[in-house]
Formats: structure tokens, sequence, C-alpha cells
């Protein structure tokens, strides 16, 4: 029998939002459901949904004691308990549920043609961690791989100077990251662009940002069904997670600026990234996942790659 067949009957109890949110946690818990798209745990992603049904502030407060013990019609609490009830059936992200994930405090809108935005590259763009590597020269952006196009747009704030293209090989993702772009009204600053890797993409870039494929075959067969909910071609990066990344470095020099810099993420890859590159001299950024999961290389460190 599956999880999902095997999963619990709605269960959700009380009749005010703070009761709503406990149960919930409660609820997703005992389901076995998993998280990271959005959220860590089980109360995080409870409120998330709770909240967003009853169209009230996601960033809401629940440890307010107005808040939380505001009470809930019974037709709200029914459809609170639908949407739990689909989470734990389908095992979809929250966010394909929801039609939107946040990053660095905006809203994308996501659906099932692109991943679940949360790259750890939207951090170092949102706080400034990055700025210091560029320079006035930073004028072309890339960003490749963009799913949902919500690294493109955050690049397109954080840097109101340059010019920025989202690239994928997806349509379909691209057709999602078009509807970020317009929502944040950056359709003159982004440009969104069909390509195989940097084929079509010349340049030359003056920074590329890539959350690519990286994860590795026994990891994908591993994968709970929130990930495989997921567009398999955004995650999948081989045997040992390097596919992707080795045909990038190979033809990334090419269509660089003298002075241009990569910012990749490799999640828990280090180990593999090492392996295949163990030559190439790289910086590693701190995140709020560590200091070993995205990297920073130059132009010419990358003449060092095998």
């Amino acid at each position: 029998m599956s999880d999902c067949a095997a999963a619990p009957q709605p269960t959700l109890a009380g009749s005010t939002v703070g009761a709503l949110v406990a149960s919930g946690a409660q609820w997703l818990a005992a389901s076995g459901v998993s998280f990271g798209h959005g959220t860590t745990n089980a109360y995080d992603e409870a409120a998330w949904l709770v909240l967003w049904r009853l169209g009230l502030p996601l960033d809401s407060d629940l440890s307010d004691a107005a808040l939380g013990q505001q009470p809930v019609a019974q037709a709200q609490r029914e459809q609170v308990a639908a949407l739990f009830a689909e989470r734990i059936r389908t095992r979809k992200p929250a966010a394909y549920l929801t039609r939107e994930a946040w990053l660095q405090g905006l809203a994308f809108y996501v659906d099932e043609r692109a991943i679940v935005p949360r790259s750890l590259i939207a951090e170092l763009l949102a706080d400034g961690s990055v700025d210091d590597f560029l320079g006035a020269h930073t004028r072309r952006v890339l960003d490749l791989c963009t799913g949902n196009g919500s690294l493109a747009v955050l690049a397109a704030i954080a840097w109101p100077e340059v010019a920025v293209t989202g690239a994928d090989i997806s349509p379909d993702a691209l057709a999602v990251a078009r509807i970020n772009v317009e929502r944040h009204g950056l359709q003159e600053r982004i440009e969104l662009q069909c390509a195989d890797g940097l084929r079509a993409l010349p340049g030359p870039w003056d920074l590329i940002l890539c959350n690519p494929p990286y994860v590795n075959a026994a990891a994908m067969a591993a994968l709970p069904a929130e990930y495989r909910a997921e567009p398999a071609l955004a995650l999948a990066g081989g045997a040992d997670g390097m596919d992707f990344i080795r045909r990038l470095l190979a033809h990334a020099p090419a269509c660089m600026g003298e002075d241009a810099l990569l910012i990749l993420e490799i999640g828990n890859g280090r180990a593999a990234f090492e392996a295949a590159f163990a030559r190439l001299p790289v910086h590693w950024l701190d995140t709020s996942a560590g200091p070993d999961q995205v990297l920073l290389i130059t132009r010419q460190g990358l003449a060092f790659a095998e």
C-alpha cells in the first residue's frame, strides 16, 4: 500500500486560528509528509496552509493571543481541512497547492511546470553578500536554469543598473518565469530565453548565477514524493550530480567577460564537486545552510577546470 493510500483521515480540531494550526501540525507530522519547499517542519507548514486558506498575511504572528484565539467559522474550517487533506493525499509541496512561494520576502507564482524556488543564492542577492565581488563592469547578468524566474527577479531588484537574462531549457518553466517577471513589473529589465545550458547564450556575461540540476542518481531514487512532484529535469544531475556542471564549466569561459564571475549552487554535492574538479580554485560562500553549498569562481579560475 502506498504512503498516500495509508494517509490518515482529516482530524483537524478546534475553532480558532491557533487551534487549527496546532491540530494541522499534528496531522501533518502523523502523516509522514516531507518538507523543504518553503518550510522545514510541520508547525510552519501548518501555519502556512491555515493562514493562506483563511486569507491572512503569511507573516502573521501566531504568538499574538488575539490572532491565535480568532474564531474560524465552520465553513472556513472545512476549507482548511480540505487543503490539509489534499496536501497529505497528493504529497504535493504546499506551494503547488497555494500557487505561491516566498523567497526573501517576495511572493512568486509557481506551479508544477517549475521547481519550487528555494535557492540559497537568493540569500546572497538579498543581503549584499556578493556585492564586494562585483564592480562597475558588472552590467550583464545571466540567471541560468532560471526556473520560475525568482533569482532573475531578485538580481534585477538588487542591482537596478544591470540587465538580466533568465534562461532555461524548459519552455514550461519560462512561462511561469514570465508570470513572475510581469508580476514584479520587470519586463523592461529581464529578458527570458529558452536555452540548453550556455548554447545560444554567448554573452559576454559579467555574472552568471546558476542553481542547476545537481541531485545524484542515488539521491534521486530516494527522493520523497514531494520532490518527485517537481520536474525531474530541474533536479537530476546524473550519476554523481555533476553532469550539467561539467558542461557549464567547460563552456563558461568563452561566454564570460574578462572580470566575470560564476556563482554556482551545488547543494550537498561538495565532495562530488571537489572530486570532479580537484584543481579548481573556488571561494565558498556562507549561507543559512552552511559554507559549502554555494561557490564563487572567477573566469580566470575556470582555466583550471578539467
